[in-house]
């Protein structure tokens, strides 16, 4: 499924993010960046040792990433150039902070990624696995925001891909880009 505003197209695919091309990849990190489950540990282990130890260097100089924020490293043995590791939110029931800490996770890879001229740019579901973030909600925030950022802000950007594990996911991502479509 695919939708375009401006210059830049949005797509779903039902896929495995490490097999992805595009220019980067974003990676649902955990504060540390240094690995875990899910999509986190799936491209640290696809990524090879490269990606473990420019996160170290990382770490050793902030200590850890803030939930909303977002750095950039090589992608290793991955097919894209870069990683962009985000930390989304944990849900403990939904205090007001965290559809803007789960939107400035987006956001701030978008603007990182336009930053370094990439043109394609692939996202997991940030914070719907082992955060609990609840999938329709978060799936609501991707797509508004990857909108406010293509009508607004992208410069190189041309690409945006979501790229969702299992069917659930995917369905809710479709439910939530034809519903925010169909209302603007």
């Amino acid at each position: 499924m695919n939708i375009q505003i401006n210059n830049v197209i949005i797509s779903l695919i039902q896929d495995d993010i490490t097999h992805q091309a595009t220019d980067a990849i974003v990676n649902a990190a955990n504060s540390t960046l240094m690995g875990g489950g899910g999509v986190d540990g799936a491209i640290h282990r696809a990524g090879g040792p490269t990606i473990l130890q420019q996160c170290k260097e990382i770490i050793a100089k902030i200590e850890k990433l803030p939930p909303g924020q977002a750095v950039v490293i090589s992608a290793g043995n991955l097919k894209s150039k870069f990683v962009i590791h985000t930390v989304g939110p944990v849900w403990y029931g939904g205090s007001k902070d965290k559809p803007a800490l789960l939107a400035s996770a987006y956001r701030e890879s978008l603007k990182l990624a336009d930053e370094m001229g990439v043109r394609s740019i692939s996202f997991p579901s940030i914070s719907t696995g082992a955060y609990r973030y609840p999938l329709d909600q978060a799936a609501r925030i991707a797509i508004e925001t990857v909108d406010e950022f293509a009508k607004n802000e992208a410069q190189s950007l041309n690409e945006v891909v979501f790229v969702l594990y299992d069917d659930r996911t995917y369905s809710a991502y479709e439910k939530a880009l034809l519903s925010h479509f169909t209302h603007t």
